[in-house]
């Protein structure tokens, strides 16, 4: 599971801004699912959503190995 929202966070950071419906299709997980990953994201303040359904990083700084 941590590997899916390390790819989700990734994949954020990498394009910028994406919807929640960009992540179904990019990870083919159900919309609960990518709700559930944005909640741990966002809990770490590691994404934020400054328009609702769209999601960005926060620009905390995050060690990825």
């Amino acid at each position: 599971m941590m590997t899916r929202i390390k790819s989700i966070y990734l994949f954020i950071l990498e394009k910028g801004t994406v919807s929640t419906k960009d992540l179904v299709e990019e990870f083919g997980i159900t919309q609960r699912t990518v709700q559930r990953d944005l909640n741990v994201l966002s809990y770490n303040n590691l994404v934020k959503s400054p328009n609702r359904g769209y999601w960005t990083t926060t620009g905390k700084k995050v060690k990825v190995s």
